[in-house]
């Protein structure tokens, strides 16, 4: 058994960690940690629990960083961006031995001016960014087998790396003028309420926001342009969607190569590059050419689901994708990441499926 901790445990992020971790066979929740309510049961917090978890939430401003590290053999982040890369800073300063993985985006960059371009503030801890790795496992596994600061990705940019990375990586579509038409569930802007996220302005509403402007469309742009090995261009739209939790990415790209004759055999074509690609992963289902991605197929798991068109009017791929944006977005991935570390089977304590 491995003992870990959670700060910012009372967001929706961090309740889905505790949510996944209590039912883990290898993991025990040793202390968690929040501004908000401190001194409270999680129960009372969220009653969902029904009294079936017995953890007190510590103060996050008055944190013992010494004796957090002594009783922890990982600690998770679940704060805002800005706000964990200080905390990161002290507990890895403190015992080599613990793991850290933040799921906020203040480690996910290479580069630090990137960071600093599109979150407004210089990045204190530079050497510590170059150290960290970025958390998708299909992609980096044997980096962060290895790591100490893992970078948990964004939403967005999972499903999105998730279903562009295949046909990038083998040089089938061409990395400039990729579209992402995104589109997510209201949980994604976390659990502080806002105008934008009242219930009475989404129920029945539908809209893009941050056109041009979304800080994940970065994020996605240096990664791709990773795997692409040659600089990506993206137009990213986000939508916000009436609906609790879920991500769909369609995705629009031009064939960088001669595909087959019929427009059938293209979509084999293409189907076959992802499950060759995808092919000793447990968390990617690839959906054939009868079957579309929902979000209802990856509700509370930490799964992305895929699938690929041709458009023969445009020449166009056509990509779709799809995620649970608290579990495979944030938690789950997390989760998958400590399974990784610590030398688990990857599926460990995210075998769940909701049923509807």
């Amino acid at each position: 058994m491995i003992n870990a901790s959670i700060l910012g445990a009372t967001g929706y992020t961090g309740i889905e960690l505790i949510r996944i971790l209590k039912n883990h066979k290898k993991v025990n929740i040793q202390s968690i940690f929040s501004k908000s309510y401190a001194g409270k049961p999680i129960s009372e917090v969220y009653s969902g629990f029904n009294n079936n978890i017995d953890l007190i939430c510590e103060d996050l401003t008055d944190i013992d960083y010494e004796k957090l590290c002594m009783k922890s053999d990982i600690v998770f982040l679940a704060l805002p961006h800005g706000i964990s890369l200080n905390f990161v800073s002290k507990i890895y300063e403190q015992k080599p031995e613990v793991k850290i993985i933040d799921l906020s985006a203040d480690f996910r960059y290479d580069s630090y001016r990137l960071y600093s371009k599109w979150y407004e503030q210089e990045h204190p801890s530079k050497e510590l960014l170059k150290k960290a790795v970025y958390g998708l496992p299909e992609l980096f596994r044997t980096e962060i087998s290895s790591s100490r600061v893992v970078a948990n990705p964004g939403c967005y940019p999972t499903a999105s790396i998730l279903a562009c990375a295949p046909l990038l990586a083998e040089k089938v579509i061409k990395p400039q003028k990729i579209i992402i038409d995104a589109k997510s569930g209201v949980s994604g802007a976390g659990r502080t309420p806002s105008k934008a996220t009242h219930f009475s302005h989404v129920h029945n509403n539908f809209k893009a926001y941050k056109v041009t402007t979304h800080r994940h469309s970065s994020e996605i742009t240096e990664k791709l342009s990773s795997v692409a090995e040659k600089e990506a261009t993206v137009t990213f739209t986000p939508h916000l969607v009436p609906m609790q939790r879920g991500i769909q990415v369609t995705i629009y790209a031009d064939p960088a190569v001669d595909l087959p004759a019929r427009t059938e055999d293209k979509i084999d074509f293409l189907h076959d590059i992802y499950r060759d690609f995808y092919l000793e992963e447990p968390f990617i289902k690839i959906y054939d050419k009868n079957k579309l991605p929902e979000t209802k197929d990856v509700y509370g798991t930490n799964n992305c689901g895929l699938t690929v068109r041709y458009d023969p009017p445009t020449d166009k791929i056509i990509i779709i994708g799809v995620i649970d944006n608290l579990c495979r977005g944030a938690s789950g991935q997390a989760v998958q990441n400590m399974n990784i570390l610590f030398d688990f089977e990857e599926t460990t304590g995210l075998e769940q499926e909701f049923i509807f």
